[in-house]
Parts: structure tokens; sequence; C-alpha cells
């Protein structure tokens, strides 16, 4: 059908995981919350948004602030919101002996309807 060499070749260029970069994102915890027993779906809550940011930040190093965690457990430990809007804020470690070069600071970010929002690059103040 199409021969190799006709084909347009695509260039992605990707971004470096060492460079600064902010996301704001929602995460459906509704659908990560299903089928979990009612005493483990906060910490559970919490582990997803960590693996969350893993996987988009590329960092192995996660800090959720305090804000997040409040709104996480607002309802208890079994009432976790359906859905929350977070921002990922990956930065430099200014630590020297640190291992790992990146960390990734993940914060609430309110809003009053989930209708719309889609995963944007923020850009810094």
């Amino acid at each position: 059908f199409f021969r190799a060499h006709q084909m347009a070749k695509k260039t992605v260029k990707k971004a470096r995981k060492t460079e600064p970069l902010c996301l704001e994102t929602t995460i459906h915890m509704h659908k990560h919350m299903h089928d979990t027993t009612f005493k483990r779906r906060a910490p559970k809550a919490i582990m997803t948004i960590r693996r969350y940011a893993k996987k988009m930040m590329r960092t192995p190093d996660i800090r959720i602030e305090p804000k997040l965690n409040k709104f996480v457990w607002s309802q208890g430990i079994k009432g976790v919101p359906f859905r929350m809007r977070v921002r990922f804020e990956r930065k430099r470690n200014e630590d020297e002996d640190a291992k790992k070069r990146m960390y990734c600071v993940a914060s609430f970010v309110p809003v009053a309807t989930f209708k719309g929002l889609v995963t944007k690059v923020v850009e810094e103040e």
C-alpha cells in the first residue's frame, strides 16, 4: 500500500527530562478507587497521585503538598473526591549530594467545574 521511502518521516522533538516543567491535569480518582476496600482508599489515592506524577514527569522523587493531601483526606479515608485538578511542577534539586537532579512537587488546583479541562503546560510566573 505505502512504500517506506514514500512515507513522510515524522520528527518528534522530545522534551528533555532535565528541564523544569509545570503541567496542570485532572486525575479521575473514581476509576482508580473502584474495587478498593474503604479503609485503603485515601492511601491508595496518594499512591495513585505519585504514580501519575512519576509517569508524566519522569522523576522518581515526588513531593505532595499538604494542601493536596488535605483535599484527598477531606471527606475521610473512604470518601475520596471523584476528580481532582493537580499541578505537577518539575524542579531542579538544589541539594549537592542528591541522587537525582530533578524532583516533582504535586499541588492542588481548586476549580469550579471539570467540564472542558484538558492537560496543559503552565507557564511559570
